[in-house]
């Protein structure tokens, strides 16, 4: 069975035009990214028909600490996904088994571990992410049901889905995914609104932490509905013998990429502490801008996640030609869409801030923070593709120091010099200049991958 398995996806990643490869493999998870945006835009639309900046800047404040999953999401999901991805171009099929059931349990006890270090230290966490004495007991109440109980289930759908992805199943993937979603815009209202169950903040967080579990009971049940015709395995007797070359192959992609997010935290935890330093008006103005500003991204994000595959099985293969035009032909997609966006955006941004918030100043406030953050969308999205494609060639040394310029060189020390030059509504050109430079550093080290005959890590078809 597994045999007919790996044909089926040989056909997918070897000899399909590239258009249609691409499509197959990234169409579902566009379309899920826009799905996981609704639904990551539901707490703030539901919390904003309360007409309370206390409730919505809760949501805000939280966002950190959510985007903290990302970290362990990439240290097991990116890595292992490429190593499966890779190991599937060799032709090492055991391996991959090891490597999904590492990514599993590993994801498992990450979650239940950044839940129980989130509780006991709830106090001080609070205090970081900017809550004060207005802010602090939505804050927390919105936080206890997002990652004091969410974590676990919140970072393995994630590792799950990446995991099935990387094999070549996108729309399971996707479907597996979408389904938490849809479950989670379904319960905001009910829990979160005065008709409802009236919890305001934590309602949402209530929603969210039951369509995580829900999510993941859809990948358990998949995965048990498939067995003995899918490489995801969660068989922990695969752990007996594991190898040290599989622990090196999704580290050496996942650490990075795993550092690369909580670099995000922690820029992201100092705009908060700049913006609360202006009230929780200015908090949910910037809250908003950020939710709108994430569809695009996580477009552009999923886009280059989706083609990840491909890409790593050619690596591995040894076909870079195919490899090269699909990283091309993702680039000459994408980039001129983001752009189309970008106008919108920019011409739009008092309505689409309206739709959240029947608030004048956090409308016009949002409308400025979210014309300038429309601007390096573009940019951002070749940069994430430039990452994905170091992450899918298990190039995790190239993906850290892209991480370390964006934020440790560029973006963190920008955010105190732009807040100085013009408080407040200088904020936002931090993370623009920052991916304006990003992007001609991504250009250069993409030509500089397209030139190398023999890339580090490289077999052909013949030596797999």
């Amino acid at each position: 069975m597994l045999m007919a398995q790996a044909n089926e996806k040989t056909f997918l990643f070897e000899s399909m035009p590239i258009p249609q490869a691409v499509a197959q493999l990234a169409i579902p998870v566009v379309i899920t990214s826009l799905v996981s945006i609704v639904y990551n835009l539901a707490d703030t639309f539901f919390v904003g028909m309360l007409n309370d900046p206390v409730q919505n800047a809760a949501v805000t404040l939280v966002y950190p600490v959510m985007l903290a999953f990302n970290a362990v999401n990439n240290l097991f999901g990116v890595g292992t996904s490429s190593m499966m991805s890779r190991c599937l171009g060799r032709g090492d099929y055991d391996k991959v088994r090891q490597s999904s059931a590492f990514g599993f349990y590993g994801a498992l006890f990450s979650g239940l571990l950044f839940s129980l270090l989130c509780s006991v230290f709830s106090g001080p966490l609070l205090t970081i992410l900017g809550a004060d004495e207005t802010t602090r007991l939505a804050t927390y109440e919105y936080m206890f049901w997002t990652v004091c109980c969410g974590a676990m289930p919140a970072i393995l759908n994630v590792v799950q889905g990446q995991m099935v992805r990387s094999e070549g199943s996108a729309l399971h993937a996707s479907i597996g995914t979408m389904s938490g979603c849809i479950l989670n815009i379904i319960l905001d209202p009910i829990f979160i609104l005065p008709w409802g169950l009236n919890m305001g903040a934590a309602g949402a967080g209530l929603a969210t932490f039951l369509s995580n579990c829900f999510a993941c009971c859809y990948f358990l049940v998949l995965a048990r509905v498939k067995k003995g015709r899918t490489f995801v395995c969660m068989d922990i007797r695969k752990l007996k013998g594991l190898g040290r070359d599989v622990v090196l192959g999704v580290f050496g992609v996942g650490v990075p990429a795993s550092i690369q997010n909580l670099l995000n935290v922690v820029g992201s935890t100092l705009l908060n502490n700049f913006t609360a330093a202006y009230g929780a008006t200015a908090v949910a103005s910037m809250g908003v801008a950020q939710k709108l500003h994430m569809i695009p991204m996580q477009m552009g994000m999923g886009f280059g996640q989706g083609i990840m595959p491909l890409v790593s099985y050619n690596y591995a293969s040894g076909d870079r030609t195919r490899m090269k035009k699909a990283i091309v032909f993702a680039l000459s997609l994408i980039v001129p869409t983001m752009l189309l966006v970008s106008v919108g955006y920019f011409l739009g941004a008092p309505w689409l801030i309206s739709l959240f918030m029947d608030n004048q100043e956090i409308i016009d406030t949002g409308a400025r923070f979210l014309r300038v953050m429309c601007l390096n969308i573009s940019f951002l999205c070749v940069d994430f593709l430039a990452v994905g494609v170091f992450q899918a060639l298990g190039m995790g040394k190239n993906a850290l120091i892209f991480a370390l310029l964006r934020k440790v060189v560029l973006e963190i020390p920008l955010l105190f010099i732009m807040n100085a030059i013009y408080p407040l509504y200088g904020l936002p050109y931090a993370q623009l200049i920052t991916e304006i430079i990003l992007s001609m550093a991504a250009v250069v080290m993409l030509r500089r991958i397209f030139r190398h005959e023999d890339l580090p890590g490289q077999r052909t078809a013949k030596q797999a």
